[in-house]
């Protein structure tokens, strides 16, 4: 699967949305991924798990964890590519952890990966949850890097698809600027934009 396979099943599923956004961190963005819009369809999820998969086939990887919710349905979907078990981290009281039972054994094989990657900071905290657990840290995945490759990692990284999406502070705002009004990823009813 290459990379503009990828991201045209973004595309054709209604994931890739072009526009005017405000994003949670109160930038605003010309693009947003929707990954719920096409991993809903078990199908896709499954190629693309796969596909992430064979990015760490090699690297003895024994449980795959994502932070909840968007990277849920891609580790399950990487972890049965790969023979392993799939688990996932939660925020509590602000902090990242493993709950519902879940646990890690000292010297596991962990591959953390994310639907989207944006700044990396996520998955730096389930990062953490690995090492205060005392796994071992394989590897980084991610249906889509939206940094552009700018989020970078200790260990060996991998996204299917890779875009550089440019993010504006309100007030340098290129849409702003021009009165188009930006809309607030979950709201919008209609792929377009």
């Amino acid at each position: 699967m290459t990379e503009t396979e990828v991201l045209e099943i973004y595309e054709r599923g209604g994931g890739l949305l072009r526009g005017h956004f405000l994003l949670s961190s109160g930038l605003h963005s010309n693009a947003y991924l929707q990954s719920a819009l096409v991993l809903q369809h078990p199908g896709q999820a499954e190629a693309l798990g796969r596909e992430l998969a064979k990015r760490f086939g090699g690297d003895g990887v024994q449980v795959v964890l994502a932070p909840a919710i968007g990277g849920i349905l891609v580790a399950h979907e990487v972890a049965r590519a790969l023979g392993a078990r799939a688990v996932f981290t939660e925020r509590e009281d602000g902090v990242m952890r493993l709950r519902r039972g879940f646990t890690l054994a000292p010297g596991e094989r962990c591959l953390v990966v994310e639907d989207v990657i944006t700044t990396g900071g996520s998955t730096r905290e389930v990062i953490k949850v690995v090492e205060d657990a005392r796994g071992v840290l394989v590897g980084v995945g991610a249906l889509i890097d939206r940094s552009g490759g700018a989020a970078t990692f200790p260990v060996k990284k991998a996204a299917l698809a890779t875009l550089a999406v440019p993010t504006d502070k309100p007030e340098d705002c290129p849409l702003c600027k021009t009165g188009v009004p930006a809309v607030k990823p979950g709201s919008r009813t209609s792929p377009k934009g």
